[in-house]
């Protein structure tokens, strides 16, 4: 910990650090005799492992051998943390290369190589490891971010435009080769350091990747060379005994097949058609020529193996569910509690051991009807007490299924009577908050499988990481089951039962409308014939779907009369307040062609009916607005829009104080 070396005579602190040390760093001449305990362990004061900082109100990574220790703010700035209900696992258990890659599942999965300067990891393999990074140990490295380099004075930045390709008064990254025009990216030109939204994001060149390499100080397109990022592993010795530091790697150049060692800030990705940009060019030699035609070839070749391994794991994949850890009873997380009621407070029915079925479905037990469980010290009827499901977890055998259109579902394997109980949604208990926190962490992953359902206001079930069967029944618009809030010792719990008769081998499904959060206006395949075509939307009744079938026979036999068609409304592809796409909500007034993320607007399901966005109300009083700012949705009435606005540098579009 102290040297940052390997070797012998290593003495491991038995505390909570779980940090190595050798004896000479120590000041020891010979092992101790007695368990040896660090200064930071026995002073309780450990160092956080993102800003370095020491202090008391750091917290420990909940994995038994990791040993770090981190401020509660620091590991919240980190998308690969996850926090359970024990605390959290740092991100040095989930691959930063699969998270930018929005691959949630396999990223915290697998063997991985960690940093031992900061809170990065990496799947072992070329792969995800960025190129530059240090090999301490097998398991061990130090990432390019650590280099000793000052990127900001050797990035050398190409003379075009990476959106329009065109080149004039650029903004330059820099970290790397990337230039821009501010107007191509919506901004004003920046004063000072400016990153661009791949080096701020901390995406990372990976080795077997084509690039253009530069290795003069000229800025023509020319001397752009093409070549392939390597492993220092596998190149030549004399290559590799060249002078480098933490954050170069070496590249071969196609065409003239040298080797030399480069940086980030001289490199930019090879993209597919970039053969193409020298087509008419006369003055290009022959060894260029046949680089652009080697690289070509060798991106297509990496290509297919990527995707031949991506077809492979997509089919491994189909065979069974995305993983998830099986719970039977809800899990807390933060500030949420489970209730617990004192026995003098359960409600004691009328049934009596005598009956034929106490309790049960057809009885008149006045818990069962009121929805609470029957506690089995508290029911008359004892031992034979038929309303203790959620308890003993009575659920008829049932199989996870693929569906055709929707994924994984639920098949009954055994017949269900009317208002039988089917299963309890378990999951993690989370708070508002939590779940706000998550959905916008799924919508920056492009995650559009949710699984919240909500039990009260502050308490949410979301059975994404952990749940049990019922997780995986699909939406329905004419369903088979229904979701019951019911008390359980004290406690609300949400059952799933059956609104009728179901035969064994029918999948089982509950209808999601209004029950959970997340989904926005996802499109529905459960081909019912009341089906409302999206989720969250209510299905049609008998009585509207009798009306549309009038309707449709009266237009049929107005042939002759010429019938208007109204233009579909289109709407904008990101939102409105935050610049950025995903599952959106549309504005309903006719002509707004705004559009919004649930989080964005502060709500956790979809508003219900005809709904107009806050474009439309006043910020001040919320009546009419007459005046709007045309960047975010800022609008004001008569009676406040005087000084409110005013026309920006942008062709005079007009702007609230947000923008200035």
């Amino acid at each position: 910990k102290i040297c940052e070396s390997s070797g012998e005579s290593l003495v491991s602190c038995e505390g909570e650090c779980c940090s190595v040390f050798h004896m000479e760093c120590l000041g020891l001449k010979s092992m101790p005799d007695e368990k040896f305990i660090c200064t930071e362990c026995k002073n309780g004061e450990h160092t956080c492992f993102s800003c370095k900082l020491p202090g008391k109100d750091v917290k420990r990574c909940s994995v038994n051998t990791c040993g770090k220790f981190y401020h509660e703010a620091c590991v919240r700035k980190f998308a690969t943390a996850l926090f359970e209900s024990r605390g959290f696992r740092c991100p040095q258990h989930c691959c930063t290369a699969c998270s930018m890659d929005k691959d949630i599942h396999k990223a915290s999965k697998g063997r991985m190589v960690r940093c031992f300067r900061c809170p990065i990891a990496y799947h072992s393999g070329d792969g995800c490891i960025a190129a530059g990074s240090l090999f301490v140990s097998s398991h061990i490295l130090i990432c390019s971010n650590h280099s000793k380099r000052n990127h900001s004075s050797s990035a050398v930045n190409v003379g075009f435009c990476f959106v329009c390709a065109r080149g004039g008064k650029l903004l330059c990254c820099e970290s790397c080769p990337a230039s821009f025009h501010p107007e191509c990216l919506n901004i004003e030109m920046p004063e000072g350091c400016w990153n661009c939204n791949d080096c701020k994001a901390g995406k990372k060149l990976r080795y077997k990747q084509i690039v253009w390499v530069k290795l003069g100080n000229y800025r023509q397109v020319r001397w752009w060379w093409p070549a392939e990022i390597c492993n220092p592993r596998s190149v030549p010795l004399n290559i590799q005994g060249l002078k480098h530091d933490i954050g170069d790697f070496p590249v071969f150049f196609f065409g003239s097949h040298d080797y030399y060692w480069v940086h980030q800030g001289r490199v930019f990705p090879y993209v597919e058609g970039d053969k193409s940009f020298a087509e008419g060019q006369t003055s290009i030699n022959k060894t260029f020529k046949k680089a652009l035609e080697e690289a070509a070839k060798r991106f297509q070749e990496l290509k297919a193996q990527r995707e031949s391994k991506e077809a492979l794991e997509i089919e491994r994949n189909s065979r069974k569910p995305p993983p998830y850890k099986h719970i039977k009873s809800n899990k807390v997380i933060g500030k949420v509690q489970i209730q617990v009621a004192d026995l003098s407070e359960i409600p004691r029915c009328n049934c009596k051991p005598s009956d034929e079925n106490p309790c049960g479905l057809e009885s008149e037990c006045l818990n069962r009807m009121l929805q609470y469980e029957c506690h089995p010290q508290v029911c008359p009827a004892g031992e034979r007490c038929q309303n203790q499901c959620f308890t003993k977890r009575l659920y008829p055998d049932a199989e996870i299924i693929k569906t055709d259109r929707r994924g994984w579902g639920l098949r009954t394997k055994r017949s269900i009577k009317k208002g039988e109980f089917v299963n309890e949604y378990v999951g993690e208990l989370i708070d508002e908050e939590e779940c706000r926190l998550r959905i916008k962490r799924a919508h920056e992953n492009s995650v559009t499988n949710f699984y919240m359902l909500t039990v009260t206001k502050d308490r949410i079930i979301d059975a994404g990481p952990k749940g049990n069967y019922s997780r995986f029944m699909n939406h329905s618009c004419n369903p088979n089951c229904e979701t019951q809030k019911w008390t359980v010792n004290g406690d609300i719990r949400v059952g799933l039962f059956a609104l009728c008769d179901i035969p064994a081998g029918m999948e089982l499904t509950f209808n999601y409308n209004l029950d959970c959060l997340g989904n926005g206006r996802t499109e529905c395949h459960c081909g019912a014939e009341n089906c409302s075509g999206f989720l969250g939307v209510r299905p049609k009744t008998a009585f509207a779907t009798a009306n549309e079938e009038k309707v449709k026979n009266a237009k049929l036999k107005q042939k002759k009369r010429k019938i208007k068609t109204e233009q579909k409304q289109m709407h904008e592809d990101n939102c409105f307040q935050c610049g950025d796409g995903g599952e959106l909500v549309m504005c309903d007034k006719k002509d707004c062609p705004k559009a919004y993320h649930l989080l964005c607007l502060n709500l956790t399901q979809p508003p219900f009916g005809k709904w107009e966005c806050p474009w439309h109300q006043c910020d001040v009083c919320s009546n009419p607005a007459v005046s709007f700012c045309e960047f975010c949705p800022h609008s004001f009435c008569k009676d406040h829009e005087k000084g409110a606005l005013v026309a920006s540098a942008l062709d005079g579009r007009l702007c609230c104080s947000a923008h200035d």
